[in-house]
């Protein structure tokens, strides 16, 4: 549902804009060309209402992952424990990627990563880590391979002290979602006061892959903030 620039590229026709990713899952702002807020796409395959929905620019694409995406998960809010490891493993294996690259291997991560349930992650060693760096299927980084294993670890020890993950996680937004106002994708910043506050106490704590835009990158996924522009359809749906 959560911080570098993307490279992914909607092919050119005039009704489609040059996108960089999700609003938060780049190092800069991103670029729209021209600067609206929405965009009206005719999906190839869908009835004439799909084909009518207005979307946050950014989900303009015959990409049926992006659009899903956005449709379906972008901004809503999660507070199960192991949904929340989940995309803190993706945001944080992002990292230098394209997010469309990391929704192509969503699947093969959840299938290597033990269904992201951090408790079999935590144990994952050695030997299972140089499985990992083998496998076509997921990033083979060895850095974010254990970062993941270590977060794993510290949200085990975030669940003892606060009772749940969830609970933790949302605290920094005082268990309410960010409800903004956007009207237009450039109005939409890469990092807040929030995003910082949160990095900094999951430093703390032991986690790693979590700067401060990575930080805002997942609130945005996870719907700790809704940052979908007020025209998009989705904006009004999210509470």
């Amino acid at each position: 549902m959560c911080g570098v620039v993307h490279s992914y590229r909607r092919p050119s026709s005039p009704m489609v804009f040059s996108y960089r990713g999700p609003p938060g899952h780049s190092g800069q702002r991103p670029v729209f060309f021209p600067r609206v807020a929405v965009t009206v796409i005719p999906w190839q395959g869908h009835t004439p209402g799909e084909m009518a929905k207005k979307r946050c620019s950014w989900a303009g694409s015959d990409d049926p992952l992006y659009r899903d995406y956005h449709d379906k998960e972008w901004g809503t809010p999660v507070h199960d424990d192991r949904k929340l490891f989940e995309f803190l493993v993706l945001e944080g294996a992002q990292a230098g990627l394209s997010w469309s690259t990391i929704l192509r291997k969503r699947e093969n991560y959840g299938r290597v990563f033990a269904g992201f349930d951090p408790k079999k992650v935590a144990a994952f060693d050695k030997r299972k880590i140089k499985k990992l760096l083998a496998d076509p299927g997921i990033v083979r980084n060895r850095l974010k391979i254990e970062s993941a294993i270590s977060n794993a670890k510290a949200l085990l020890e975030v669940q003892k002290a606060f009772g749940s993950f969830d609970s933790y996680i949302w605290s920094f937004v005082s268990g309410e979602p960010i409800r903004n106002k956007w009207r237009s994708p450039a109005e939409i910043p890469a990092v807040t006061s929030e995003a910082k506050r949160m990095s900094a106490d999951l430093r703390k704590r032991g986690f790693r892959f979590v700067g401060p835009t990575i930080c805002y990158a997942y609130m945005q996924a996870v719907g700790m903030v809704n940052d979908h522009v007020v025209n998009c359809f989705r904006y009004s749906k999210i509470r």
